[in-house]
């Protein structure tokens, strides 16, 4: 099987801190990207605790380059939205740096993850459910999968910081309720 590589941007979710400090999601559970893929929940589970197991770790690549490592990611992991990736570029190596500018100016705005996909089926609808991927790379890109998400610069307000995560939730929860009736 080959590389495979899923583009996210996530709305305001990976913020850079320091110059050189990001945290965010690069993979969003139940959501269909572009691709008509959907990752589900558990999907990288195996593959994290096999490369724990082996002292190996997720690369922080530019554009997907395997040549341009760029940071290191101090914390990948599950929670119940997604795959939170949390790291630091490397002020030392030139990419890193330009990297850091690069979203601060609102440039580079994306996040995408490279992986092979272990696990996967079709829903009715003809999406791809990936079930379990193994997990290679997590770089910053410029064109990403889901294009409703951004990257947010130092500064800018984070939708857990700001209240329009609850909003977003509480309208949400009113549309269900009025879809039901």
């Amino acid at each position: 099987m080959d590389l495979e590589h899923k583009f996210c941007r996530f709305d305001t979710d990976v913020t850079v801190v320091e110059g050189t400090r990001i945290e965010g999601y690069a993979s969003l559970f139940g959501k269909c990207d572009q691709g008509g893929d959907v990752v589900a929940r558990g999907a990288y589970a195996r593959s994290l605790k096999r490369l724990l197991a082996e002292g190996r770790a997720v690369k922080m690549l530019w554009q997907h380059d395997p040549a341009q490592p760029i940071g290191v990611w101090e914390q990948v992991r599950e929670d119940e939205r997604g795959l939170y990736v949390k790291g630091r570029l490397l002020d030392t190596v030139a990419k890193g740096r330009e990297a850091a500018a690069l979203i601060e100016a609102g440039a580079i705005d994306g996040l995408s993850i490279g992986y092979r996909t272990i696990k996967s089926s079709k829903d009715d609808g003809g999406r791809r459910l990936l079930a379990e991927l193994e997990l290679w790379e997590v770089s910053l890109v410029t064109f990403p999968m889901l294009p409703s998400a951004r990257v947010a610069a130092k500064g800018e307000d984070r939708p857990e910081d700001g209240g329009l995560h609850a909003l977003a939730e509480a309208l949400e929860g009113m549309r269900l309720n009025l879809a039901g009736d």
